[in-house]
Parts: C-alpha cells; structure tokens; sequence
C-alpha cells in the first residue's frame, strides 16, 4: 500500500468510512483498560472512539498526511508511523482494530503475520473491509474506458470471500469465530460523488497519466454507470463489505 492521501479532502467528503466502522466497535468484548491498536487508523476518528470506550489504544498508520491530522486533533492519543505488513510494538496488545484497510493491502500474509505478532494468547482481532464485488460497477466501467483507449485497468483491490479469507487467518493462528459478507450500499456526497469518489481511492491506476486524459476517463466512467448509480438525486456506491472476528490460538 503506498499512496499519497488528500486528508483533508477525505475528512470533508468520506466521513462514511469511520462512520459504518462504529458498529465494528461492538465486536470487541475486551474489558475497559485492555490494550487495542487501531491498525489503518487514518485521522485518528475511530481510535477516538476507542479511548472513549475505555481502552489504551494505539493509532498506526502509513500515511504522514492522515496521522498529522490525527495527532493534531487528538493530541492526547498515541499514533505511530507504520506499514501495516511490516510493524512491531512495544509489547503485544489485548485486541487489533482496523476498518476499511484490508482491502488495501498487496502481501496478505505478511499482513496476518504481523497481527498474530502483535496480539497476545486469546487476543482478538476485530476488522472490516471491502468483500467480493465490492464496487464492481465502478471498476468495471473504469476498465472498459481504459480498454477502448488500449490501456489496462489495473485491479489493485484485494476483495475476498469468506471461504477464501478464513482459511488465510487460520494459518496464522487467528481462530475465526464470526464472519460474515453483505451488501452496503454507500451514498456519495454531492452532484460529482461518483467522480469525486474515483479520484479519492482510484489512485494507482492513474499515476502517471496525463490530466487531461484521467480526467476525461473519469467522467466517462461515471457517466456510464449513472442510470444504475444514480438514484433520486444521489449517487450510490455499491459497496460490499466483509466483517470479521477471530481469535489468537494460544498456540500460534
């Protein structure tokens, strides 16, 4: 996972992902004053949370942007510069958050053995993210503008089932005890939400192209996806999202 993030454009416009993350909070059956890193902790809203339930959390995250904001509008809290396949901690914690990075992230392996580092025996590991076909409308139709300019769309996104992901955690020693994959869709903000959306989170698959051309797929890939898209005036992302709860095997 490597991108440049517009924190202050994400803390504007996409405020729905710690939103739909505060229900993931209710996972978590930790006791006030157990340890919890919040991994992929972005601006600091969840780890927020987090502290306000009690726990002694730690924010980590990748991007300087986020964790700048983080810090400076919770300076009581404890964040950490950190990749999330490639991080270790003072001691290990009691439970491991994270909401909406998963998906993110290219070594999965070295994702899940970092987590069952970091956890204690029978610490848990609570997370959320996108599941298989999560936004498919829009990576599709993104790919097709990219084919008929002869250009490949690169699909960067890790989005699993649970068939698919259980058996990865259970490797590593996380013991899965709930799993479960939906549907959410997700309204986007304002008259360019879908525009604004793709140039949010879409960011590999145009680095080094020309403005004017990202632009221009852009907007067509949006347009061609309006009339399913676009209801009532808004426009709806069709997110999908897996959930997941899982134990460390005193074992592992």
């Amino acid at each position: 996972m490597n991108i440049t993030w517009d924190a202050a454009e994400y803390g504007r416009n996409f405020q729905f992902v710690p939103q739909y993350g505060e229900s993931v909070l209710n996972l978590l059956d930790i006791p006030p004053g157990a340890s919890v890193l919040d991994l992929g902790c972005g601006n600091g809203v969840l780890t927020r949370r987090l502290a306000d339930m009690g726990y002694r959390v730690i924010g980590l995250d990748d991007s300087s942007e986020m964790l700048e904001i983080a810090a400076r509008t919770y300076p009581d809290l404890c964040f950490m510069h950190g990749d999330a396949t490639d991080f270790s901690l003072p001691e290990p914690v009691d439970a491991v958050f994270s909401n909406a990075v998963f998906h993110w992230i290219d070594d999965q392996d070295a994702l899940l053995e970092r987590i069952a580092l970091a956890l204690r025996p029978n610490g848990q590991l609570v997370c959320e993210f996108g599941g298989r076909g999560c936004v498919e409308s829009v990576h599709a139709s993104l790919e097709k503008s990219f084919a008929v300019r002869g250009l490949c769309y690169p699909r960067t996104f890790y989005f699993p089932t649970i068939g698919e992901y259980a058996p990865r955690l259970e490797a590593h020693g996380l013991l899965v005890t709930m799993a479960a994959l939906f549907e959410r869709p997700t309204e986007l903000k304002g008259a360019h939400g879908m525009e604004d959306w793709i140039r949010m989170f879409i960011v590999r698959a145009f680095e080094d192209m020309r403005e004017d051309l990202k632009n221009e797929i852009i907007h067509e890939a949006a347009e061609r996806i309006r009339e399913t898209r676009y209801r009532e005036g808004r426009w709806l992302a069709d997110y999908v999202r897996i959930r997941i709860k899982a134990i460390k095997t005193s074992g592992a």
